[in-house]
């Protein structure tokens, strides 16, 4: 009984006492602790900023940021100042908006901003951030009328190296959002990074010639006098074993007048007489074909027909009907056409990548749809210092003789390159040495990124440095964005 008394009279009283004390003693205050989960956590050097949108999805009217601001132990930031801008690019003739987010302190490390925008559209969120213990910090983040959160562009710290400075710099004040509507009005296309097989084509100005090793002299080893001329025009076919002209030589009449009288008589020996006079006509260039019509014919004539050695195009003529000509003298030339040389002019900065066997085409301009396939077969080995170029040749069947000598061509060689990192060649734009193309970031958002490009060939540019596999950049309508942004005035920054 004196234990329940105790209890109602001692202990309850005094634990009521304890938990009113609990209930209404002032606590710490630990907003860092309520705040926890307000929003993302972004990093910019010694800092982890978590902010808060309300509305989630921004709109035209009022609209609230909350911020925590901590160190890397996770401890709220005292005596931090906060600057924070929601900018609009200047569009087309439309000039650059802003509006300042008026930022108060709601304790040690919570900070609370207002903020009204005027109209919808892409609103990118500039906050920089300073404190005596941490320093400097700046954030770029991607906000939009038409989309929900906050997405970070980009964040630095006045403790990076210069070259990361100058990388995250560029990032964050040459990155710009292009909503859906904007991106149809100017037709924007996109395009992924490729890994595709590059064929590098060198084109080359070149012309028909003759195969060298298909061209033939007619001349004599004696003084002569020209009869009948068969091959009497440039441009006459022949064929092998078609008489050229008739010649007469007191020489070629003695010996076949020899020749003959060697056949009547009965010739014994090592070295018969008749042996010897056929081998003296043929030393005078009489064909087998016209020693053994002068053996069935048994009689001497003046004027001896001369035979073509083979076929092919008079090309050069020198003589007429009744010339007298000198023993060594050209009297025609004849080339055989079914074979045409097509040499082409090649620069020296393209030479290293040709080598003979590779694959070539061949077009002219008065043909256009005809192709010829071929194969390098010569590289000049001198190179012509007033053109700086080198003779490439590849040789083509003509058996119709289509391909006339001193026709213009144009020469294509295909260099395989192996498979690269390319993107479409219209995706890259040029300024001076730059080359910059526009990442695709996804959700409006284009990034300039400068890249550095190789080899050009059938509508794709390589890639060296600066985008990977996957990204995808913009086709089509960078040149309207780039002049939106005002891209080209912040090159000479990069």
């Amino acid at each position: 009984m004196k234990v329940d008394k105790i209890i109602v009279f001692v202990i309850l009283p005094l634990s009521l006492m304890i938990g009113l004390v609990l209930l209404f003693y002032p606590q710490p205050a630990n907003q860092s602790a309520k705040l926890d989960n307000i929003g993302t956590t972004y990093y910019a050097g010694s800092y982890k900023v978590q902010l808060k949108l309300s509305p989630d999805k921004p709109r035209v009217a009022n609209n609230t940021l909350s911020f925590l601001i901590r160190n890397e132990q996770d401890e709220p930031v005292s005596n931090t100042q906060i600057n924070a801008m929601a900018i609009m690019p200047a569009m087309g003739t439309m000039p650059e908006m802003r509006e300042r987010v008026e930022i108060e302190t709601q304790s040690n490390g919570v900070f609370q901003g207002q903020f009204s925008l005027p109209m919808n559209g892409s609103w990118p969120l500039s906050i920089e951030i300073d404190s005596p213990d941490l320093g400097k910090a700046k954030l770029s983040l991607d906000m939009n009328t038409s989309r929900a959160g906050l997405k970070l562009i980009a964040a630095t710290a006045s403790d990076m190296d210069p070259e990361q400075m100058q990388v995250a710099a560029s990032e964050q004040l040459d990155a710009l959002n292009v909503d859906s509507y904007r991106r149809q009005l100017i037709g924007v296309t996109t395009s992924e990074v490729l890994y595709l097989n590059l064929v590098k084509i060198i084109h080359a100005g070149a012309r028909v010639n003759y195969d060298e090793t298909r061209i033939f002299d007619i001349n004599l080893k004696y003084d002569a006098w020209i009869g009948t001329l068969y091959a009497d025009f440039v441009g006459k076919k022949i064929s092998k074993g078609e008489p050229l002209f008739t010649l007469y030589n007191a020489e070629l009449v003695s010996a076949q007048d020899e020749y003959l009288s060697s056949l009547k008589r009965k010739n014994t020996g090592p070295y018969s007489l008749q042996k010897a006079a056929r081998s003296r006509l043929e030393r005078l260039d009489i064909s087998s074909a016209e020693i053994r019509s002068l053996a069935k014919r048994g009689q001497v004539i003046e004027y001896i027909p001369m035979l073509s050695p083979g076929k092919g195009t008079v090309i050069e003529k020198y003589i007429v009907a009744g010339a007298a000509v000198k023993a060594g003298e050209r009297l025609l030339r004849i080339a055989d056409l079914s074979t045409v040389w097509v040499e082409g002019d090649v620069y020296e900065a393209d030479l290293p990548w040709i080598k003979l066997g590779m694959q070539a085409k061949v077009s002219f301009p008065e043909v256009p749809e005809q192709v010829y396939s071929a194969k390098v077969n010569f590289i000049q080995p001198v190179l012509n210092t007033d053109t700086r170029t080198a003779i490439v040749r590849v040789s083509i069947a003509n058996p119709g003789g289509l391909l006339r000598p001193g026709m213009y061509a144009r020469l294509d060689l295909q260099v395989d390159l192996g498979e690269r990192f390319v993107v479409p060649e219209q995706a890259v734009i040029y300024s001076g040495e730059q080359r910059v193309v526009f990442l695709d970031q996804g959700e409006g958002r284009l990034q300039p990124r400068k890249i550095k490009t190789g080899l050009r060939n059938d509508g794709y540019i390589e890639v060296l440095d600066g985008l990977k596999l996957g990204d995808v950049v913009v086709t089509s309508g960078n040149f309207l964005i780039a002049a939106e942004s005002k891209f080209k005035s912040g090159l000479a920054q990069w």
